[in-house]
């Protein structure tokens, strides 16, 4: 696989959650960069087009737009 990112991604295992107007549903962080990140959803269903990841061990939250999915993993980009 052709690597196309501009800044690589670190492997993680963390807790999120996306928020969004209206609601919010918890996630997976599976690897994150200043850029982006890949997330494990149950139901990816139904998201807005964009929303802030917000991850409270690291004390972070980004506003971010879906990029790919495939099933249950989605990759974001960070605003």
């Amino acid at each position: 696989m052709i690597e196309r990112r501009a800044v690589p991604r670190r492997r993680v295992l963390k807790t999120g959650a996306i928020a969004y107007a209206g609601g919010g549903v918890g996630c997976t962080v599976r690897n994150l960069s200043p850029n982006g990140a890949r997330i494990d959803l149950d139901n990816p269903l139904g998201l807005p087009s964009s929303f802030t990841l917000v991850i409270r061990a690291d004390q972070l939250t980004r506003r971010c737009r879906p990029v790919w999915r495939d099933g249950s993993q989605m990759g974001v980009a960070f605003d």
